[in-house]
């Protein structure tokens, strides 16, 4: 049975919205999914029937919260194939891998080497650049391909004893992109390095066996992956966890606290100080159990359907320039592109006249708009309840940028 998108966009209310006059094509995923029903109501039922704070209290309401809290920890362990126990709760993908940069960075001395690539999110450049600036250690960059990949080929070149660190995008939020993690982790093991993925375009398109990659951690956004803001997820081997320091302190991440001295909490309350986010805690456990639920070799079969569609509707227009991979193989659901002699934000307004939502500009990427020499590019990003004509209502609406505007 092919794979029923109808069905799924369903589940998206804000999809059968008439906005303004016009229809949602909404194509900005890789910025933030639109979030299902099931999510909605996971949060809509812990803020009327059971919000209270978490961990401490002894009513019946803080501890259906706590229940409803700590089961969607073990949610999203599950959608990771690893134990509830490595899972710690952020505010967000920037905030877990900030708080890698602080307290594994901690554990590293100056000379010490991280090493990333040129196609990585800022939120993946900027806090190695603090570390350095706070505890001296150094940082190496892999190269991208003409095709906007990483240059594996020129990663064991780059390591050394001193590398502690590869921190790399997943897949590229720019170029979709999927990286090679084998090739990685096996280079990694050359030096012994550990490795960091940030999977915040990945972990939308499906489960992550995390055990069988052998990375030693992984970040992702709740708001990508269909669930609310102000969550993100850390996951970390457990000998990593206990043995880094806390991020932050306060409440909850404590064992005993005197003016002499303060214990900390077992991970990974150590790295949960104060009180949590507990409602988009529970709404990302929701949207966990809801991908699960999916279909995901039909999803990702439709999803590259449609990014052939997009990709042979460019090439048609006069002016229009794909960047990234040419081809489906290795790659994930978002395409760039530029339109000759028109600036990516006006593209995009364009397109909002027709309805249709993408994203224009530098995708917090500015290292790789430099590598290609760009002011940015027009970002089009889907999702499984993306359909044949959101790609329509799209390529009708940069036909008429480019008779328009240029």
């Amino acid at each position: 049975m092919s794979f029923d998108v109808g069905a799924v966009r369903g589940q998206f209310p804000i999809l059968s919205e008439i906005i303004d006059g016009k229809p949602v094509h909404y194509l900005d995923n890789g910025a933030s999914a639109q979030t299902p029903i099931a999510v909605l109501d996971a949060v809509r039922t812990y803020e009327t029937t059971s919000r209270a704070n978490v961990l401490r209290g002894v009513h019946r309401l803080a501890e259906r919260a706590t229940d409803a809290y700590e089961n969607a920890r073990v949610e999203v362990a599950t959608f990771l194939g690893v134990a509830p126990m490595e899972i710690v709760f952020t505010g967000g993908c920037t905030a877990a891998i900030n708080l890698v940069a602080y307290s594994y960075g901690s554990l590293l001395k100056p000379g010490d080497r991280i090493l990333l690539s040129e196609l990585e999110h800022h939120s993946n450049i900027v806090p190695w650049q603090l570390l350095r600036s706070r505890a001296g250690i150094e940082i190496d960059m892999v190269p991208v391909t003409v095709d906007g990949r990483i240059d594996l080929g020129k990663l064991p070149g780059l390591l050394t004893p001193r590398t502690k660190l590869i921190s790399l995008a997943h897949v590229s939020n720019v170029t979709g992109a999927l990286l090679d993690v084998g090739a990685v982790v096996a280079a990694a093991k050359t030096v012994g390095a550990k490795v960091m993925l940030d999977g915040a375009q990945k972990a939308p398109h499906g489960p992550i066996d995390l055990p069988s990659l052998d990375v030693d951690f992984y970040v992702f956004a709740g708001h990508k992956a269909y669930g609310p803001n102000g969550i993100g997820v850390l996951w970390a081997k457990a000998e990593l966890l206990d043995a880094m320091p806390p991020f932050m302190g306060g409440g909850s991440m404590i064992g005993r606290v005197t003016f002499a001295e303060t214990t900390w909490a077992p991970a990974p309350r150590r790295f949960e100080a104060g009180t949590p986010p507990i409602g988009p805690a529970i709404g990302l456990g929701a949207a966990c159990k809801w991908m699960r639920a999916l279909d995901w070799a039909g999803a990702h079969a439709h999803e590259m359907t449609m990014v052939q569609h997009l990709m042979d509707g460019l090439q048609k227009i006069d002016g229009a320039r794909i960047f990234g991979p040419a081809g489906l193989q290795n790659r994930y659901p978002v395409v760039s592109f530029m339109l000759e002699g028109v600036h990516p934000h006006d593209v995009a307004q364009t397109l909002d006249s027709f309805g249709v939502a993408v994203r224009a500009g530098h995708h917090c990427a500015q290292p790789l708009m430099d590598r290609f020499d760009l002011d940015g590019t027009t970002r089009v990003s889907m999702a499984p309840y993306n359909n044949g004509g959101d790609i329509d209502a799209l390529l009708t609406g940069v036909r008429h940028a480019a008779k328009t505007l240029r």
